[in-house]
């Protein structure tokens, strides 16, 4: 497992902010709706939709687990303008899944879902990124309940809401379709150095075709 690293602080810390965002002493708890209860012996992560073969793959929580961990020095940037800075994330990166589960050559979109059926898309090039992972740890410890465990994905170059929390699985699909928070006002995209917040600041190609 990885060991808790250090977080610059004062100006340097906050030079490095995306626009609109300060930085944030500890991790906020932000979230919609309750808090999932985690049955190890019914959780199923899956990947399915356009997949290369036109399988479903899945994965049981102890196989999930016992995937390639990694770990990932990353900021964490919420739409609501907190930024936490320098938090080691550890777990499963998203180029591995596609690895092992390939999508077919006409996808460019994935669909994330999570519990209670939320849900947030990502462009494939996003999701792809070498810094895209499937987190189920922070700072060497395992993720809170709060937080998202038994696995969130943080994708860092994002804001928050586009790495959900209780991630169940990821759909690959060959056309966008906006994903929970998206049909309610949210960015499509969600670039915090663009600061894409909300849909009404969406250039034309930044959101699905109608």
């Amino acid at each position: 497992m990885g060991h808790p690293v250090e977080r610059e602080s004062g100006a340097a810390a906050r030079s490095e902010l995306p626009p609109g965002q300060r930085l944030q002493r500890g991790w906020p708890v932000t979230h919609y709706g309750p808090v999932p209860k985690f049955r190890p012996e019914r959780w199923e992560f899956r990947i399915f939709g356009a997949t290369a073969d036109g399988d479903k793959h899945t994965w049981d929580h102890e196989e999930f687990t016992a995937l390639p961990y990694t770990t990932v020095v990353a900021d964490l940037h919420c739409v609501t303008k907190f930024s936490m800075t320098g938090a080691e994330w550890g777990g499963i990166p998203a180029r591995t899944i596609l690895d092992l589960a390939p999508p077919a050559p006409d996808v460019t979109h994935v669909m994330v879902w999570a519990e209670y059926g939320f849900s947030s898309n990502l462009r494939l090039a996003d999701f792809a990124s070498d810094r895209a992972i499937f987190a189920t740890h922070k700072d060497g410890e395992l993720l809170t309940a709060e937080h998202g465990f038994p696995v969130r994905l943080i994708v860092p170059h994002l804001y928050a809401w586009k790495g959900p929390k209780w991630v169940r699985g990821v759909e690959y699909m060959t056309a966008d379709r906006r994903g929970f928070w998206e049909e309610r006002g949210y960015h499509n995209i969600g670039d915090p150095w663009q600061e894409q917040r909300y849909s009404y600041q969406e250039e034309p190609g930044d959101g699905p075709e109608l």
